[in-house]
């Protein structure tokens, strides 16, 4: 496994960690649809969350936001709607991004609710 890989499930995990100490109930990691995925497919009483999770040790080349482009946007936004049907998800769902920055403990975590819109159609 690669340095970058093994940051990457650290990442997720710490993310994870995150919602549930934040009142999240997780519901899947890394759910597929095809070639498409969602690093964490979270809910709480109002929302299903769907999260894509980018971890950096640091941000001096891109802006961790930046990379998640609209074509990514839609891939994931694909792979809810698969996710809503196969579930009968009757809830409202939102698509949130998890920043996780550093090398080790203490990792800074930023979540931004409603990072963007499904509407890339």
């Amino acid at each position: 496994m690669s340095e970058s890989q093994s940051l990457g499930q650290i990442g997720e995990q710490k993310a994870g960690a995150f919602l549930e100490n934040a009142g999240y109930k997780i519901r899947h990691r890394n759910w597929k649809s095809g070639k498409k995925e969602i690093d964490i497919v979270a809910e709480n009483k109002d929302f299903i969350v769907f999260v894509e999770v980018k971890t950096r040790t640091d941000d001096r080349w891109m802006d961790p936001r930046d990379t998640v482009t609209p074509k990514k946007q839609k891939l994931i936004i694909y792979a809810a709607e698969a996710y809503i049907n196969k579930y009968n998800i009757n809830k409202e769902s939102r698509f949130d991004l998890i920043i996780v920055m550093g090398k080790e403990e203490p990792f800074k975590i930023d979540h931004i609710e409603n990072a963007y819109y499904p509407t890339l159609r």
